[in-house]
C-alpha cells in the first residue's frame, strides 16, 4: 500500500532544512535592515502558527489553512508590498513570516497533508516516525506530559489514536 503521506527523506531533506536555515538566516538580516525595533522577533515570530486554528474543522481544512500561512507566497507578498511601498513596518512583518517559515523548515515542521496535523512533506520533527501510535511514552525525561497523537476518521475529523 502506497503511504497516503510520504515524506522526503535522505540527502534531499538535509538540502531542504538547509533551505529552512538559509531563509531565516536571511530574513532576520533583511529584518535588521528595516530599523524595526528587535522586541517585534519574539513579538511576532509565531504569529503564523495561528493559521492551525483550521484544524478544528476537520483535517482536510486545517491542512489547507495552515499551509496557506505557511508556504511563502502571502509573507513574499506582504514583503513586496512593504517594499514597493516604503513601509518599513509591513515590510519587517513580511520578514518575520518568512522567518517562522524557515525556522520550521529547520526543525522539520512542513506542509501538511490532510491525512492528519503529524503528518508533513518534511515527516515531522526529529526522527521520522510512522504515526501507528503516539511516539513515545513522554516528551521529555520526568515530564508528566504526554504526547497526544490523532488520526483522521471516516468524516475527516481527528480522533485519538
Amino acid at each position: 500500500m502506497t503511504d497516503p503521506a510520504p515524506a522526503v527523506t535522505g540527502p534531499p531533506l538535509r538540502w531542504l532544512r538547509l533551505d529552512g536555515l538559509v531563509l531565516l538566516a536571511s530574513a532576520l538580516v533583511l529584518f535588521a535592515a528595516t530599523h524595526q525595533p528587535w522586541w517585534l522577533v519574539p513579538a511576532v515570530i509565531l504569529l503564523p502558527d495561528l493559521f492551525m486554528l483550521g484544524y478544528p474543522r476537520g483535517t482536510r481544512v486545517g491542512a489547507a489553512v495552515y499551509n496557506l500561512g505557511h508556504s511563502y507566497l502571502l509573507p513574499a507578498a506582504m514583503s513586496l508590498a512593504g517594499a514597493v511601498g516604503h513601509h518599513p513596518l509591513t515590510l519587517a512583518l513580511g520578514l518575520l513570516w518568512l522567518a517562522h517559515i524557515g525556522m520550521d523548515r529547520l526543525a522539520r515542521y512542513g506542509l501538511k497533508y490532510d491525512v492528519s496535523f503529524q503528518h508533513t512533506h518534511l515527516g515531522g520533527p526529529g526522527p521520522a516516525a510512522a504515526c501507528s501510535g503516539c511516539p513515545g511514552p513522554e516528551p521529555w525525561p520526568g515530564s508528566r506530559w504526554r504526547w497526544s497523537c490523532s488520526l483522521p476518521s471516516a468524516t475527516g475529523r481527528m480522533t485519538p489514536c
